[in-house]
């Protein structure tokens, strides 16, 4: 008996332990099947491409179906960034630049405009001053003269065959009702007879044209031409009408401004803008050299070219904000302070030009290479480049365009 009250505990203490290391063992085993199931899903996650996933039809809209990005693409991104930042920071830098211009120097603007021109004149701490347009002659010579622009916009899409297109018609009997009323529209402007009497000269060419067209049904280029040639000399009147009333005004505001600045002249600057066919022989920044000095183009005055005809102050003093940036920045980096107003890479650029037309047997053709300071008039002046007219005027004296009446 005692040695079977003895061996008693002892089996229970076994059982005991033997419960507990299998519990620690499926603990472990359980640990262990996870951490591998979850390794296994990684590797899975890393190796097989994703799976679509189902979305909602609104989310599915709105959610790419691009590849992704490589790693090069990622690379490029990050990098060019970069090139963004500058762009952004230099933006957030052009108010400190706009507002120092504003408060230290007298500026002039000369925009471009239907009416003949906007000039503003800005001087430290005072409101803009807006000068008076120029006289309505100017809008209604050239409204008159573009009139027979419009006569043949209106013919020469259905040139080829104008009896079986006749697409002219409707638009031309629209234009004709307008002709008429700004005809009959004429006696009851204040503009002075002779400058009534040119007008009427090119209204009633044009009114004609459009009635034999009308009534004929149809056109030929020699008609066409015919009636550009004839109407051709009276336009070019109300030309030398529109011409003498801009000038002669804008000479008037700038002398006034002038006299108006006194010593402060010296330190204004004048911008004006330009789009593609009106850079050569600029009218506005023509008037404004007369003033300010041809020493003073390219350094005091600017012709800024704009993507549109017309432009706003607010854009002009961005474009010179970026124009006064650039000059401080090439003066930090290059201790020189045009550098930057011209295309830097050109210098690197036109080697490799010459380099590659060398290489490939090719006429190299590059111009000079002017100071970088240059005050040339901002368009083509070299008078031995290309040959024949100069002008209107030169068209007629070279026999282009017969001589014009008296």
């Amino acid at each position: 008996m005692l040695a079977i009250a003895s061996s008693t505990p002892n089996t229970s203490s076994m059982n005991s332990r033997r419960s507990f290391t299998a519990r620690v063992s499926r603990s472990i085993a359980f640990d262990t099947a996870f951490w591998v199931v979850c390794v296994v899903m990684a590797l899975v996650l890393l190796i097989v491409p994703a799976m679509a996933v189902d979305l909602p039809d609104s989310v599915d809209l709105v959610t790419s179906d691009a590849p992704p990005p490589t790693k090069e693409h990622l690379a490029f991104d990050n990098i060019y960034q970069l090139n963004k930042s500058m762009q952004t920071i230099f933006s957030s830098d052009l108010s400190v630049t706009q507002e120092n211009i504003r408060n230290r120097f007298p500026l002039i603007m000369g925009l471009f405009s239907d009416s003949g021109g906007r000039f503003i004149l800005y001087r430290p701490g005072q409101p803009p001053l807006e000068a008076p347009p120029v006289a309505p002659i100017y809008q209604i010579a050239k409204a008159a003269a573009h009139s027979s622009l419009a006569a043949y916009g209106l013919v020469v899409p259905a040139l080829r065959d104008p009896k079986a297109n006749q697409s002219w018609v409707a638009p031309m009997l629209t234009f004709r009702t307008q002709v008429q009323t700004a005809r009959d529209s004429l006696d009851n402007l204040s503009s002075t007879p002779d400058e009534k009497s040119a007008v009427r000269a090119v209204l009633d060419r044009v009114q004609l044209f459009l009635d034999t067209c009308l009534k004929n049904g149809t056109f030929t280029y020699v008609e066409v031409e015919e009636f550009a040639r004839g109407v051709e000399p009276f336009a070019e009147k109300l030309i030398g009408l529109a011409a003498k009333a801009q000038v002669s005004h804008w000479y008037e505001v700038l002398a006034e401004w002038k006299a108006l600045l006194g010593t402060d002249w010296d330190h204004t600057y004048a911008l004006t803008n330009s789009l593609f066919p009106t850079r050569q022989n600029n009218i506005l920044f023509t008037i404004m050299a007369q003033f300010m000095g041809e020493d003073k183009i390219n350094r005091q005055l600017f012709m800024f070219e704009t993507t549109d005809f017309q432009t706003t102050p607010e854009q002009m003093f961005t474009l010179y904000a970026r124009y006064i940036n650039d000059r401080a920045l090439s003066k930090v980096f290059f201790n020189y302070e045009y550098l930057m107003s011209h295309e830097l890479l050109n210098g690197g650029a036109r080697k490799v030009i010459a380099s590659e037309s060398e290489r490939r047997g090719m006429k190299l053709i590059l111009p000079p290479l002017a100071p970088l300071n240059s005050n040339e008039w901002p368009w083509i002046v070299n008078q031995e480049k290309g040959s024949g007219p100069r002008s209107l005027e030169d068209l007629h004296s070279e026999g282009y365009l017969p001589p014009l009446p008296n």
